[in-house]
């Protein structure tokens, strides 16, 4: 079967050997032009993993503004029928302003942790079984990089991490509708430094 994901929220699971023909669908959220699902979902024997945008403006006096207390989440939806299995909610921004918990970065499954990151800079790493956060990284600071350019984190946005070799990698700053800029790629080994 083949898993995709809209921007209405929606999850759809498709038959590729009949032309396509849908097998089941899921809303996980609301959606919208910024909402739902935006990048690529990720799957494992028994679950596809959606991560999710909802990315909530709001017009005040100074502009638009992000809602802190609005968007994201990470839900497993069963292959064979579509059923949220488990889903887990964003942490939320805390004090950080400009703050959106959104998921919007694509998500990426390797046996037992399926990790997301999202528009606040973090980047998660959430048991496969059942949704609870077993190591989170705050990418947004200041790095001293190996080429000696200045780097600061920022949103986690498009692509997810690549896992490889025994290391994560992830691209951190996302300046585009209302995200946080940054320019810096990390790279975390297995004891996650």
């Amino acid at each position: 079967m083949l898993i995709a994901g809209q921007k209405s929220a929606i999850v759809y699971a498709l038959d590729p050997d009949r032309g396509g023909e849908p097998l089941w669908q899921t809303r996980v959220g609301r959606g919208g032009t910024l909402g739902g699902i935006q990048w690529g979902p990720a799957t494992d024997d028994g679950r596809a993993y959606v991560a999710l945008s909802d990315i909530v403006r709001r017009v005040t006096p100074m502009g638009l503004e992000l809602d802190p207390k609005s968007g994201g989440g990470l839900f497993a939806l069963r292959l064979t029928n579509g059923e949220i299995d488990w889903s887990a909610p964003p942490p939320g921004c805390g004090d950080r302003r400009p703050c959106s918990p959104a998921q919007s970065a694509a998500v990426t499954a390797i046996p037992g942790v399926v990790f997301s990151g999202s528009s606040d800079g973090h980047l998660r790493a959430y048991a496969a079984k059942n949704g609870n956060i077993v190591w989170g990284f705050d990418t947004m600071r200041e790095y001293e990089t190996v080429n000696g350019v200045p780097a600061r984190g920022g949103s986690l946005d498009g692509p997810g991490p690549v896992i490889a070799g025994g290391m994560v990698y992830v691209n951190s700053g996302y300046g585009a509708m209302g995200g946080i800029p940054g320019n810096v790629l990390l790279a975390f080994s297995v004891e996650g430094k």
